[in-house]
């Protein structure tokens, strides 16, 4: 019971932090006279953090509004997923890029590409699922980010704007795009097949 309470406790912790830096993140760009709230909500951390983020609070109701395990450990592991693609791909392509603006506020920026990330997947490994999730289920994860690739590049055909340089064809051109985009997508196949191995492996040790 203690143990549950502590995690209750965690996932609310971390579930408004990762909120309160999106909130922070759109009232200052507001007071700035910055906010585009279609680009703002286009980039893919924004996304991954609201999603990680309603997941955690969702975790804390689990109990109480009895929502069925097996459902609450598929989106927990599709948020893990998002999430840790944020923290990733954010460090590999974009962290140190000379003059890149991501964050209006420079703490936002620690906490949604690397607190978050962090977070979300402690409490993956905190709290394991009781079933195994084979991969075949666990692979339409993967048809959210590629969705998001597709997305990025229609809008960004309509308004001129991309959220991030490497999906922006104008940069390298297209070819550079896809090499990219693909890399990404392996990363996040190899990375649904480990979480999905690991359930296997301890729900068969249980």
């Amino acid at each position: 019971m203690q143990k549950r309470s502590l995690l209750t406790v965690y996932r609310l912790f971390f579930a408004l932090l990762g909120l309160g830096a999106i909130v922070t993140e759109v009232a200052t760009l507001a007071e700035r006279g910055r906010l585009n709230p279609g680009n703002l909500f286009s980039f893919f951390t924004i996304q991954g953090n609201v999603i990680g983020a309603a997941v955690l609070l969702l975790s804390t109701l689990a109990v109480t509004h009895e929502i069925p395990s097996r459902t609450l450990a598929k989106l927990r592991g599709a948020a893990t997923l998002y999430i840790v693609i944020v923290g990733i791909v954010f460090s590999v392509l974009l962290a140190g890029i000379e003059g890149a603006e991501f964050t209006a506020v420079p703490w936002d920026n620690y906490v949604l590409h690397y607190i978050m990330p962090v977070a979300v997947a402690v409490d993956w490994f905190l709290d394991l699922p009781a079933e195994r999730i084979a991969f075949r289920q666990a692979s339409l994860w993967l048809v959210y980010p590629v969705a998001y690739v597709l997305y990025s590049e229609i809008r960004g055909l309509l308004v001129n704007w991309y959220p991030y340089p490497f999906l922006d064809p104008g940069k390298n051109g297209y070819g550079a795009v896809a090499v990219t985009s693909i890399g990404i997508a392996a990363f996040a196949a190899a990375l649904t097949w480990f979480l999905t191995r690991f359930t296997r492996v301890t729900s068969s040790a249980g």
